[in-house]
């Protein structure tokens, strides 16, 4: 793992549209790689999470992987947020995939009505993140289960996915296999003709109002 040297400069941003939005620093290895359109991508993304106001969160540059989020603790201190993504072909669904494992990790011992408790995992990252809004759906999520024509054709099932991701939120609180459900459930939208589906049109995009 490669390591700046204390007081390297790293561009310091505010990026969502309201008072009080996170604080972006992006690495020096991500500034040379960064697009205006990821740049805007990562701001519209943080819009839509309100418990990273007021953070500051690391944003580095992946060379293999399509993101990933780390998050480290230090005593009387603010956590270290730590996402890193690449930038070719960047979607909000990875973006926000990263972002949500920084809220997993926040939630952890804080039961404050800012975190709302989002259960470890890659799968429940995906469930939450497609659940947080539309925005999140321009891509098929990599760790719940579906059939491969599915994520072929995921601009056609993407709605009806995310409103199921949805109700298995809401069954979790009764129903603890609650994944289990949410895949069966899937995989039986898959087996439905394409006139029983409804492809919205604001699902297609790009994402802007």
């Amino acid at each position: 793992m490669s390591r700046s040297r204390p007081g390297s400069s790293l561009r310091r941003i505010n990026i969502p549209p309201v008072p009080g939005g996170a604080q972006v620093r992006f690495t020096p290895l991500m500034q040379k790689r960064l697009t205006r359109r990821a740049e805007g991508m990562i701001g519209r993304s943080l819009s839509y999470f309100p418990e990273l106001q007021g953070k500051t969160i690391t944003v580095g540059f992946s060379r293999v992987h399509l993101g990933s989020a780390v998050m480290s603790r230090k005593r009387d201190s603010d956590p270290s947020l730590v996402i890193r993504l690449k930038v070719r072909n960047l979607t909000y669904q990875t973006i926000g995939h990263e972002l949500t494992h920084l809220v997993q990790g926040l939630s952890l011992g804080n039961q404050t009505a800012a975190y709302a408790r989002i259960p470890c995992g890659e799968t429940q990252c995906d469930i939450w993140t497609l659940a947080r809004h539309e925005l999140f759906c321009d891509d098929a999520p990599t760790y719940i289960r579906m059939p491969r024509m599915m994520r072929e054709l995921w601009p056609s099932y993407a709605v009806a996915v995310r409103r199921l991701c949805v109700a298995a939120i809401d069954k979790r609180k009764v129903f603890r296999r609650y994944i289990r459900w949410l895949e069966s459930e899937i995989a039986a939208l898959a087996r439905t003709s394409p006139r029983e589906r409804k492809v919205p049109a604001q699902l297609l995009l790009p994402f802007f109002e």
